[in-house]
């Protein structure tokens, strides 16, 4: 139950920062998303998390394939 928490609570801490900022990076057609978008999407991201950071990291250049 405890690791179920720190998950959801590093999820979210995640989630923040990619709906601002690395939605776009990922998928252009996210850049002009609204706040409605944003939020939609907000609980996707924070149980999916480790795949999205790949996946940012990746658009960034900074991860390995």
């Amino acid at each position: 139950m405890i690791a179920l928490a720190i998950y959801a609570v590093a999820g979210i801490a995640f989630a923040v920062p990619f709906a601002l900022r690395g939605a776009g990076s990922i998928d252009p057609a996210a850049k002009g998303g609204t706040w409605g978008f944003r939020v939609l999407t907000f609980p996707g991201v924070v149980a999916l998390w480790p795949f999205m950071l790949v996946m940012w990291r990746q658009a960034k250049g900074d991860g390995q394939p």
